[in-house]
């Protein structure tokens, strides 16, 4: 008997997810033991706090419902001050990790998808975090608020036509091949480098899958496997450069994966519809203040 290929990507995640935390680990070890002359917010190895990790609960509870996590959870640091500007895109990444990992692991097991279909989508994912986390990591502050400003007006013009039921429903089919595959691979690639910059990856997978024909409920193991595969490779690039903040992203972590277990199993659905008005603009006002601050304050 052949080995079921979900399993398979299961155990895959389930090792590099592994890695991850080795790497990160290792990485707060080093810190521990040869603190830095010049203290940042990658090396402040302090326990996160109660509003940090309330963050990571609720973000990645409507995380799992469909909503995203990224641009909640920019809001929040933002409005909060809790990260500084050039910092939100690895942080992100780093702690929204794994509890988008629990989301895969949820939904790679409950809902249907084509193997080869979901197989090609997250290679192509995983290819573009790389990328994107290598080349993001050493950007300067203003050029990560013109890039996260002008992404999240385009996640916030997204949702607004979903809202708006301006794209197709979708079909019914649960994959693709020719064609309409190199596209989904394509784009997903994009979609996979954005993460980089913090911007998330469901609203946009979300679409594309509709666009391509397929059921839109596949869109969640996509989405989902995609990130859960994209996420630790890029987050380590993050971590390795010491462009994020080690006790935000750890509360991220901690508060995450309960709240996406509260969603996944026990709340299952709210008025979406309605909470994603809210979250547009929130979105918006948060990228009107990114890119504000860009033209505004003095470059490092």
């Amino acid at each position: 008997m052949g080995i079921n290929p979900i399993l398979a990507l299961q155990g895959a995640l389930g090792a590099l997810t592994a890695m991850f935390v080795a790497g990160w680990a290792a990485a707060v070890a080093a810190v521990r033991r040869s603190p830095p002359a010049t203290p940042s917010p990658a090396t402040e190895a302090r326990l996160p706090t109660l509003v940090e990790i309330g963050i990571g609960a609720l973000t990645n509870f409507f995380d799992t419902l469909g909503i995203g996590s990224f641009a909640t959870t920019t809001a929040l640091f933002r409005f909060l001050r809790l990260v500084p500007d050039r910092i939100i895109p690895g942080t992100l990444n780093s702690g929204h990790t794994l509890p988008t990992v629990v989301q895969a692991f949820i939904y790679t097991t409950m809902v249907k998808v084509d193997v080869l279909t979901l197989f090609s989508l997250i290679i192509a994912a995983v290819l573009g975090a790389w990328l994107g986390a290598g080349i993001v990591a050493s950007w300067p502050k203003r050029r990560v608020q013109i890039g996260m400003g002008v992404a999240l007006l385009g996640a916030a013009t997204l949702m607004l036509m979903t809202q708006l039921n301006l794209f197709p429903g979708g079909g019914d089919a649960l994959g693709v091949r020719g064609i309409k595959l190199l596209i989904g691979v394509s784009v997903n690639f994009l979609l996979g480098a954005l993460m980089s910059l913090g911007i998330g990856l469901y609203a946009p997978c979300m679409i594309l899958v509709s666009l391509l024909g397929m059921n839109p409920t596949a869109a969640f193991p996509i989405m989902m496997g995609s990130c859960a595969f994209l996420m630790p490779v890029g987050s380590l690039r993050f971590i390795r450069e010491r462009c994020y903040s080690l006790h935000a992203a750890l509360g991220l972590a901690i508060g995450g994966i309960p709240g996406v277990l509260l969603a996944a199993y026990i709340v299952t659905s709210l008025p979406i519809h309605a909470v994603r008005w809210l979250v547009i603009v929130v979105v918006v006002y948060t990228a009107i203040t990114m890119l504000r601050s860009a033209l505004i304050e003095p470059p490092e």
